[in-house]
């Protein structure tokens, strides 16, 4: 192929069909749009692209045509490099030259995906050399090809280190590397002085700017600190258009000298200019420049950052660089820039609690204390000038953002009790609630409580601290715990003490004194109209019930009666935060009180469940149904008494009493499948709660699951089925054979239902049942491997696995290439049993049958999927599975890995490709075991290159409206 510039006079030449489709893309109808989106899309990866694309270039078409056309030509050349023979790369890279001359003044758009074009040629194009001073010679010493050079210096680093896209070798990649940066990097950093120095205007261009930020990891960090480079930086965050491109490269700079000992020099070289930046600050609080204040905070932040060693080494030196963080944090009113410290504050305290930092620590303990201040002040609501109720203006946006601010806030406390310690920052907090009650305390009423937000605020920092507190602390919280009960009852006040209170409950289980008070105030919070003190007193309730549990065994039936009043209250979530709580009392009491206590609590939650189920005729009362069933799971869940065995559990003796109900529940809900699911979760507790003792239901519950899956063909009766074949065969000491036999048969019939729906249905209306079915059949082969693999039933059951690769769903792949991969197991000698018994020959022999009978459409199913169809996740797994047949029968995994590359589309992969990948496999098959994972990097590889050229969708499309807004950037 010989390229050359197309007739570009109109736009109706060779191009007018891809004008056309992209006219169709913008204005037409949606199958339209389809249609042509489609024919784009092959457009992209033709052979026929390449000229088309330059013509498009070259003529009057308008510059959302030619963008598309820039940006194909760039996924061209970063894929499609091959289909244009060696000696006209030098016309290709001579039409790009002078393409981006013509678009040296804009559009600016344009003109970038001109230049990366051009660095993607030149890292292929090895036999190119004089790359830079090429494109500088080329684009002319004018102010208008400035632009097109400093772009091009820009992208060059960046496409540099994207190389892997490129079908380069690592060591081809690598000296490439060398050749356009490496020994491009002393005439870059004197092109940049000289444009920098030719005028004021240049100096403070942010594409210099840029440029120097892009070649940072090329350039010795210490070549542009002594440069008069530097000077160009700090000057120009004077200035309003190159602010944020000099704070990006300030940022980058101090990246490069984290190796603190390697660049001691050049950081002390910074360290001066970047602290007499510090007056700036004050100033841009007080101008109000939101913008400018945040890149101040982000330069000190990140100088710390990068330098937080010497910073700890070296206390008095550094100490004013860490009093202009904390400033920053202090000044930041709109709360918009103190975030920026946080990892600061964080990468600070991971040094000082060193011993070898002791000394840095007392003398920067006052600055955490400062910092704590700070936090306890940032923490406040915001002051509403008008509705109280609504604090942010009705702004949902700022709230949330608000509310998420506050909780990295409380990781910074945090970090404060690490380094001051947990008592002295409590002590900050009684000191603040205290201030708060001895001068509003006094003017509170039920309508108004004055200035609360100065209340809640420490309240919500010691909910913040909670982790840290230990249950033992003796000095602080016995004064502060009698206090919070008698915060004012003002809506966010009462929501945060119930927030502290169920932080504290581990502190408050070690301290029985102070439970009264705490519960009563809990309890009586579920009597508010506030559906968000609610919620806080219900998730509070289950952790006062989950940690003081042994402390309420003499009130357990009084919490029943609660429980039984409050619940129909409460919202879902609610509803089950409380079950939880009163489950985990109940289930410390003394094994012969379980019985009578789960009838107490369950039985009225069976009679609402009874009532509701007779009720349920439209979608929202099932819905009700199954939210109710979970409450009942929870009892099961958590209430598991001990019992030894041959004695009966009373928990299964009551589950039961329940069963008929719950098999009666299912049977006349079988078509609605949260119902079913639910049912089917509380019976796989059941098996997982109570084991084998489960023993007298299984018969009962075997056929409900056979007979539920069976009409369903809902997923969830697997769930159980692979419950009760883990749980059984786990504990085979106290299963008797016929038992185990029963259980296998049970298995069996299950898959035998579901190869059936599988026969019957392609894979895709599957999906979610597939998945679970081979979830279950892991277990199945990890502990019934002999009975599995002797089955009738193995070899359809593998070549349904073989087809569900068809998928494209992760879940249900990955679940199906797992039990491939541990069936492939077998035909070796580490199969992943559940015993350590060798894997017998018979067994091995076996697997290894099946496999040479199945393993070449199993090749094609992964390979097919590694390079079309699989999503992201399910790479390790598919390569996974082909290492485990290369390590059995390499020969055979060879030759069909082989078979199927070249059964791929012609002109995707050449003869050349196909061969070395072949020739690397055998390679490094021949290196035994060591060579393994190799050739799972070469298949990787050789998929992901395919799926990138040829698979997924190139650039362009997607933005064609997005950038039609951008020409005149």
């Amino acid at each position: 192929m010989v390229l050359m510039a197309t007739n570009g006079s109109g736009p109706m030449g060779a191009f007018a069909p891809v004008l056309n489709a992209m006219s169709t893309m913008r204005d037409g109808q949606r199958e339209q749009k389809k249609v042509a989106h489609q024919y784009l899309e092959s457009f992209q990866k033709s052979a026929e692209a390449w000229q088309i694309t330059i013509g498009i270039l070259g003529s009057e078409a308008d510059a959302e045509a030619k963008l598309f056309a820039a940006t194909t030509l760039r996924g061209k050349i970063t894929y499609d490099v091959g289909q244009i023979p060696a000696d006209s790369l030098p016309v290709l890279r001579d039409q790009l030259l002078q393409n981006l001359k013509s678009f040296a003044t804009g559009p600016k758009p344009i003109r970038i995906q001109l230049c990366v074009c051009l660095a993607i040629l030149a890292i292929q194009m090895t036999e190119w050399k004089d790359v830079v001073p090429m494109i500088v010679s080329t684009m002319g010493n004018n102010a208008e090809s400035h632009a097109c050079i400093l772009d091009f210096l820009r992208v060059l680093p960046e496409e540099v280190t994207e190389g892997r896209k490129i079908n380069l070798t690592e060591d081809e990649l690598q000296q490439r590397t060398q050749e356009l940066l490496g020994d491009n990097a002393a005439l870059v950093v004197q092109l940049l002085i000289s444009y920098a120095q030719s005028s004021a205007s240049a100096s403070t261009n942010p594409q210099l700017l840029e440029v120097v930020t892009s070649w940072l990891r090329e350039v010795p960090v210490a070549d542009i600190v002594s440069s008069p480079l530097l000077n160009v930086v700090f000057n120009a965050l004077d200035t309003e258009t190159s602010f944020d491109a000099a704070t990006d490269c300030l940022c980058a700079i101090f990246k490069e000298t984290r190796e603190v000992d390697e660049y001691l020099p050049t950081i002390q070289v910074l360290l001066p200019r970047v602290i007499a930046l510090r007056p700036r600050i004050a100033q841009a609080q007080q101008s109000e420049d939101t913008d400018v204040f945040k890149g101040l905070t982000r330069i000190f932040a990140e100088a710390g950052e990068a330098w937080v060693v010497l910073i700890a080494r070296e206390p008095a030196g550094f100490r004013p660089l860490v009093e202009t963080v904390l400033e920053c944090a202090a000044r930041d009113i709109d709360k918009e820039a103190i975030a920026l410290t946080f990892i600061f504050w964080y990468e600070l305290k991971l040094y000082l609690i060193l011993e070898k930092y002791i000394q840095a620590r007392v003398e920067y303990v006052d600055i955490y204390s400062k910092l704590v201040d700070v936090m306890l002040k940032q923490l406040e609501y915001p002051t509403p000038e008008g509705n109280e109720t609504d604090l942010f203006d009705g702004d949902r946006e700022a709230e949330e953002k608000f509310r998420e601010f506050r909780h990295h806030m409380g990781d910074v406390l945090k970090d404060c009790c690490e380094i001051m310690g947990v008592t002295e920052c409590l002590t900050k907090v009684l000191e603040a609630i205290k201030a708060w009650m001895g001068k509003y305390a006094g003017q509170a009423t039920a309508a108004s409580v004055p200035y609360w937000q100065q209340l809640e605020a420490p309240l919500f920092s010691m909910r913040a601290m909670g982790r840290m507190v230990d249950k033992d602390e003796d000095i602080i919280l016995p004064q502060i715990m009698p206090l919070l009960v008698q915060i004012p009852p003002h809506e966010k006040l009462r929501f945060a003490t119930i927030m502290v209170l169920g932080r504290y409950t581990e502190w408050t289980s070690n301290h029985p004194e102070m439970l009264g008070p705490q519960f009563t105030y809990i309890a009586s919070s579920f009597k508010t109209d506030s559906k968000e003190i609610v919620r806080a007193a219900a998730m509070s309730m289950k952790f006062f019930c989950t940690d003081c549990k042994h402390l309420l065994g003499d009130q357990v039936v009084q919490l029943q009666q609660f429980y039984n009043s409050t619940l129909d209250e409460l919202p879902g979530i609610s509803q089950e935060e409380l079950t939880e709580g009163v489950a985990s009392v109940v289930a410390v009491q003394p094994p012969d009180q379980i019985f009578d206590l789960l009838k107490l609590y369950c039985d009225p939650l069976m009679a609402r469940l009874m009532a509701l189920a007779n009720q349920a005729t439209d979608n929202d009362s099932k819905l009700a149904v199954a939210d109710h069933l979970q409450l009942i799971t929870f009892f099961v869940q958590i209430v598991t008494p001990y019992v030894e065995p041959g004695h009966q559990n009373p928990a299964v003796r009551y589950c039961q009493e329940i069963f008929p109900i719950l098999a009666t529940i299912l049977e006349n809900f079988i078509d609605f499948t949260p119902i079913c699911e639910r049912i089917c979760r509380n019976w796989r507790y059941m098996i997982i709660s109570y084991r084998v003792a489960m023993a007298p239901l299984l018969p009962q519950m075997a056929n409900k699951l056979a007979s539920g899956f069976a009409t369903s063909k809902q997923g969830c009766f697997l769930w159980v089925t692979s419950a009760i074949l883990r749980e059984f065969s786990e504990d085979r000491e106290h299963v008797d054979d016929q038992t185990t036999e029963a259980i296998y048969a049970f298995f069996e019939s299950q898959a035998t239902n579901m190869l059936r729906m599988m026969s019957d249905l392609p894979p895709q209306d599957l999906p979610d049942v597939i998945e679970d079915f081979y979830r279950l059949l892991v277990d199945a082969l990890l502990y019934y491997p002999h009975k599995m693999i002797r089955s009738d039933l193995f070899t359809p059951i593998f070549q349904a696995a073989v087809s569900a690769l068809a998928l494209e769903q992760r879940d249900p792949l990955n679940a199906t290439l797992h039990y491939i991969r541990d069936v492939i197991g077998y035909g070796g000698d580490n199969p992943p049993s559940s015993s350590n018994s060798p894997n017998p020959p018979e067994i091995k022999h076996a697997v290894q049958q099946l496999l040479l009978a199945n393993g070449e459409m199993l090749v094609k199913q992964i390979l097919a999927g590694m390079m079309i169809t699989f999503p992201d996740d399910c790479f390790t797994d598919g390569s996974g599975a082909l290492l485990g047949l290369f390590e059995i029968m390499p020969q055979q995994t060879g030759e069909w890995v082989d078979r199927t590359v070249r059964m791929l589309p012609a002109g995707t992969v050449n003869e050349t490709e196909i061969n070395r990948l072949m020739t690397g496999i055998r390679e490094r098959l021949a290196l035994g075991t060591d060579g393994m994972r190799k050739v799972r990097s070469l298949l990787q590889d050789f998929t992901n290159n395919y799926r990138r050229r040829y698979v997924a969708p190139r650039d362009g499309l997607g933005r064609l409206e997005a950038e039609r807004f951008h020409f005149n950037a």
